[in-house]
């Protein structure tokens, strides 16, 4: 797993005269569990928004797959097979679990705008194909029964699952999950440890803000570990945890 799938150089971010990430160096393996771990307000949720064009980058490259990523619309970049999920969950919450996932598979889908408009015979068979592929996602969650609920009235842990699902369904090549154990009870913490192992072993690179840190241990293949905006560690999460200047900064002496 040494292919390199993203590699970010010199990304820098700054809000009037706050520097969110300060010229900040990684990359992640194909293929691969990579947390990226600091304190709150280190700039984590920053990068992710950086990566999938939320926000574009003061200075710096992003490369994924080989492509720059920087100056380009969110749309294409999640054309570019990259899904994400977010720190606050975000879902349509008076749609149907199985039409929030819908919405991600409607990403692959070819009818465009004017066949939702003519319902042409196509159209219909590739709704339908959309439907059962969602139905298949919310299943690979667990969350198949829960399908023609509103996502609203589904608990937190579901919704967080739902939101992956949906996230899974645009076919990604790599899905930058942010904080997806937040809230959630241990028995829900250790599915969403399973769900991601799953993931990975699907072909899918998995990059992981948490701060859940024994679920980051006991599932990431790097530590990146990163404070004030600026990389201080990238390791295992064994050289991680032995690391005094995480320990320092972070882990708490």
């Amino acid at each position: 797993m040494n292919e390199r799938i993203l590699e970010i150089r010199s990304l820098r971010k700054e809000f009037g005269g706050v520097v969110a990430v300060k010229d900040l160096d990684l990359s992640v393996d194909r293929g691969s569990i990579t947390a990226l771990i600091g304190p709150n307000g280190a700039g984590k949720t920053t990068v992710f928004h950086m990566i999938t064009g939320f926000l574009r980058p003061t200075r710096g490259d992003i490369t994924f797959d080989g492509v720059a990523l920087q100056g380009r619309p969110v749309y294409t970049i999640a054309e570019m097979a990259i899904a994400r999920t977010f720190q606050n969950v975000q879902i349509f919450s008076n749609m149907s679990a199985l039409e929030n996932v819908m919405v991600g598979r409607h990403l692959r889908s070819r009818s465009g705008f004017l066949g939702s408009l003519l319902v042409p015979p196509f159209f219909r068979r590739e709704e339908k194909e959309i439907r059962k592929a969602a139905a298949r996602w919310l299943e690979f969650v667990g969350l198949g029964d829960l399908a023609r609920l509103p996502a609203g009235s589904l608990p937190l842990g579901s919704q967080r699952m739902l939101e992956i699902a949906r996230a899974l369904a645009m076919e990604p090549k790599m899905i930058l999950l942010d904080e997806p154990a937040s809230g959630l009870n241990a028995r829900e913490t250790v599915a969403m440890g399973e769900l991601v192992r799953e993931i990975r072993e699907m072909g899918i690179t998995v990059v992981l803000v948490e701060h859940d840190m024994e679920l980051v241990m006991d599932i990431s293949d790097q530590v990146n570990v990163i404070n004030f905006g600026s990389l201080i560690a990238r390791g295992t999460p064994r050289e991680i945890q032995a690391n005094p200047e995480v320990i320092a900064a972070y882990l708490g002496e």
